[in-house]
């Protein structure tokens, strides 16, 4: 594959703004447009703000029956907010190393490129599917309504590959999170009245049973996992009083936390405990949670032909993707070009060789579906 197609696909998918606050209507259009040939299912929907979004299912190929259909290559458009940028995001380039520079480019618009351009690679008589999602950084919206699409249910698919940054290495499972959302609710007034009440009084206490919660998951080695790194689960705290000046009684104060938990850590014990301190401070709770956190063995046939194809063994890896909502489609392997250690940064970049290498690796995926 010349490098020169997987730049000019990358860099033009890099140029159009869609983080997740935002539609992803023209970069699915954008999308769509490489895949002629392809039967598209159109999956669209409003998020919770109201902003047309766009999922799309592609395929390729023979259909075979349940257990007997090919691979699917997945990935997602959107991308996190432009967050300490100070080049211009949508504007790619490549610098003297053969690195290309851009929101997205390594999360995940050039995996999209390189699915893309794979599926387009291989032989007719292959089954190739494509699986394009949108909102991952934000709810797994997307994720989910490619799960229910009747086009991807009909293939019988074997396996999924999610092309997250791995450096090209098979992860066979990673943690799945449950946002939690606690807000206590006060009167406003100006603070030397004495006539308000400061919501912050009410959500303390919860917040210091999320303290204990969160040394707990840390410390105590029932809660503890050592197939990842690191051992314990996330549970980070964001802290909000909606820009309440320091001479006014708040309002409203809310926090939100993370909470990602792997396989063998249950999440509803934790939950519970959360529940509680919730109702003790009174203040209200919200949980949203994502699909069970993907794990497949060492031996799985998925898992065993990644590794046989990259000559690399297996891990496991602390964040979340669309594995935990696609997985009720078909089981699920993460493998994709760059690194995760720029992606969520305003320094975010991939290899151009990686990227390149990353297509012929997913041709032969497809390809290895037979009979």
């Amino acid at each position: 594959m010349p490098d020169s197609e997987i730049t000019r696909l990358t860099a033009e998918l890099v140029a159009i703004d869609s983080r997740s606050a935002v539609s992803n209507l023209a970069i699915a259009e954008r999308i769509e447009a490489e895949l002629k040939g392809f039967e598209v299912e159109r999956l669209d929907y409003l998020d919770a703000n109201g902003v047309a979004k766009r999922a799309l299912v592609a395929h390729r190929g023979p259909k075979r029956g349940p257990g007997r259909g090919g691979y699917a290559l997945s990935g997602h458009m959107d991308t996190v907010p432009e967050t300490g940028w100070q080049a211009d995001p949508w504007a790619p380039r490549i610098d003297a190393d053969g690195v290309l520079h851009g929101l997205g480019s390594v999360d995940m618009k050039g995996a999209v490129a390189a699915c893309i351009l794979a599926a387009r690679s291989v032989p007719a008589d292959v089954p190739a599917t494509l699986l394009i999602t949108t909102d991952e950084e934000t709810t797994k919206a997307g994720a989910r309504a490619v799960a229910g699409s009747a086009l991807a249910q009909s293939l019988g698919l074997r396996g999924i590959v999610v092309a997250e940054p791995t450096g090209l290495t098979p992860v066979r499972g990673h943690r799945s999170s449950v946002s939690i959302t606690a807000v206590a609710r006060g009167v406003q007034a100006h603070s030397s009245t004495g006539q308000g009440r400061n919501a912050n009084w009410a959500l303390i206490p919860f917040l210091a049973e999320m303290r204990e919660i969160q040394a707990r998951l840390r410390s105590d080695p029932a809660l503890l996992d050592p197939a990842y790194d690191p051992p314990f689960s996330d549970f980070n705290l964001v802290i909000d009083n909606h820009g309440t000046a320091v001479n006014v009684t708040v309002p409203v104060a809310s926090c939100r936390i993370k909470f990602r938990s792997s396989h063998s850590v249950p999440p509803a014990p934790i939950l519970a405990q959360v529940r509680a301190a919730a109702e003790r401070a009174g203040v209200e709770l919200t949980l949203a949670a994502e699909g069970p956190p993907p794990e497949l063995p060492v031996d799985h046939p998925l898992i065993r032909l990644a590794a046989g194809l990259t000559g690399r063994p297996a891990s496991t890896a602390p964040y979340g993707t669309d594995a935990s909502e696609l997985q009720a489609l078909a089981p699920c392997v993460i493998l994709g070009p760059g690194s995760i250690a720029t992606a969520h940064t305003p320094h975010e970049c991939v290899a151009v060789a990686e990227l390149a290498a990353a297509v012929p690796l997913f041709a032969r995926i497809l390809a290895s579906a037979t009979g």
